[in-house]
């Protein structure tokens, strides 16, 4: 009930803001597990994947936001859990699959932190572990502009990503994640 609530709020703000133009939303599965991978040019990007999804999303947030208690509850009443970041997280990583497991949407960032200058870059292997542990339909997403009031911003929501072919090559996390950073690429390109 509170996400909903919280994602009505925040979509009226946004629309107040922003000026956004969502492609692709048909292209997100209504069912099953699913994962959708975005770049990331600013703190805005989690809400803004968040309320131009048509699914919940449950996203991995970094420790350190889990550290106060008033954000803490609000964190986890919005479907996020912690990662550590700069190590591997086996905690979150079980998480984020169980996640899958139970047929929800996970919104990640691939990239980790911030593209400071927005340009694309590489993504951490966690989305391509994500990928090949799971059965979920990898989506991929991209964000255009700039935060600005009255600016517009483009949000992209991509085919899904074909990997059967791949996954019977056996490949590392990395080289799924690189996969998936030249399909987010690919959305940036064609829609500039």
């Amino acid at each position: 009930m509170f996400y909903k609530f919280a994602k009505n709020v925040v979509k009226i703000v946004y629309k107040l803001l922003f000026k956004i133009k969502v492609i692709g939303k048909e292209n997100v599965p209504k069912k099953g597990p699913v994962i959708i991978c975005s770049n990331h040019i600013s703190n805005y990007d989690p809400p803004m994947v968040g309320i131009t999804c048509p699914r919940d999303l449950h996203f991995m947030a970094k420790e350190e936001l889990f550290e106060k208690k008033w954000l803490n509850v609000l964190l986890n009443n919005l479907n996020a859990f912690p990662v550590k970041r700069g190590m591997r997280d086996r905690n979150a990583l079980r998480l984020g699959l169980t996640r899958l497991k139970d047929n929800h949407a996970l919104g990640l960032f691939p990239e980790g932190t911030r593209s400071k200058d927005g340009q694309l870059k590489r993504g951490l292997a966690g989305a391509g572990f994500f990928a090949m542990r799971s059965s979920a339909t990898v989506i991929p997403c991209a964000i255009m502009g700039e935060y600005k009031r009255g600016s517009s911003i483009k949000v992209i929501y991509g085919k899904p990503i074909e990997f059967e072919s791949l996954k019977q090559e056996k490949p590392s996390a990395q080289t799924v994640t690189d996969e998936i950073m030249e399909n987010i690429q690919s959305l940036l390109d064609e829609n500039r």
